[in-house]
């Protein structure tokens, strides 16, 4: 019997069968995944084989796990050596950000889409709360567009509270496994119980003294969609720490630099003092945006010295 994970607690799962049938689920021995070394050995979004618990009603016991098409993953919350699943078998990343009540910074946009990038998946960015924005925010948001646009990604601005603008937004998740993710306080909760009318699930107004989001998804969850698809709910993250992605591949995973990285002089070039660097040349002639080229810096600073694999 197959089934995929819908909901994870760290040493349970809530495994829906081709049935429909919902399964509390846990794992047998120790299971190993090929190249995949994590914090958790099975992830929301996986396809698991089961044997039936003969001694619960509506409980199996998790066997195998398929082989996954694709899995995102962060550094683990616990342990900064290992990484953590977030999903598996994903077709699409949405993240959830707003420039007020609290605002998602560039970098962590960036980070965000440098994991897309380097986990093969597509990612559009959401900006909600537009019905609080004044012309500050709506300044900004008209050049982020220009940046990210450029560059190929999807910039869809609503308001989930007012219901603005989100009919685009639900087209885009129609028949896809989207994971959303963002900032605790962007609104996931709601715009999850405006999908779901009789999931009500808990949100939390943002700190008033630290303008941060508390969190109220403690783990990851998937919903199937009213009209066709699901979506994964994950918890809210604070930092991005990316996994898996050495400093030299770095350039890779921006889209405008990966364009023009067969110019540079230097194969090994890092884009930093080299001389005829092709990504600083694109960066002082406008193609190349500045924040964004800033943005890289800040990330490849973060980085060890020799790699960032865990």
């Amino acid at each position: 019997m197959q089934g995929t994970v819908y909901k994870s607690t760290g040493s349970r799962y809530s495994v829906k069968t081709a049935s429909g049938m919902l399964l509390n689920a846990g794992i047998k021995g120790v299971l190993k995944l090929d190249n995949i070394t994590s914090t958790n050995p099975v992830a929301v979004g996986d396809t698991v084989e089961l044997l039936e618990d003969p001694e619960q009603k509506d409980a199996a016991v998790i066997s195998n796990i398929l082989e996954r098409k694709n899995y995102i993953a962060r550094i683990s919350p616990h342990n900064k050596n290992q990484h953590h699943i977030v999903a598996s078998n994903i077709d699409q990343l949405i993240l959830l950000c707003t420039l007020k009540n609290p605002k998602t910074s560039t970098g962590f946009i960036d980070r965000f889409l440098v994991s897309a990038e380097a986990f093969h998946i597509p990612a559009i960015l959401v900006f909600n709360k537009t019905d609080i924005y004044k012309q500050k925010e709506f300044a900004l948001l008209n050049d982020i567009k220009s940046v990210y646009e450029k560059i190929g990604y999807q910039i869809i601005a609503v308001s989930i509270e007012k219901n603005e603008n989100t009919e685009m937004l639900i087209h885009r998740l129609k028949n896809k496994i989207s994971l959303l993710s963002g900032h605790s306080g962007v609104g996931k909760s709601t715009f999850i119980n405006s999908l779901f009318k009789d999931k009500n699930l808990r949100t939390q107004e943002v700190s008033n003294w630290s303008g941060k989001g508390m969190h109220t998804t403690t783990f990851a969850e998937m919903y199937d969609l009213p009209f066709g698809g699901a979506i994964i709910d994950t918890p809210g993250i604070r930092e991005f720490g990316l996994t898996d992605i050495e400093r030299s591949e770095l350039s890779h995973y921006f889209p405008e630099m990966r364009n023009v990285l067969a110019n540079c002089r230097f194969n090994n070039c890092m884009h930093i003092e080299e001389p005829d660097c092709a990504v600083r040349a694109a960066v002082a002639e406008g193609i190349i945006s500045p924040e964004r080229y800033i943005s890289y810096r800040n990330i490849l600073d973060t980085m060890n010295s020799v790699n960032y694999k865990s």
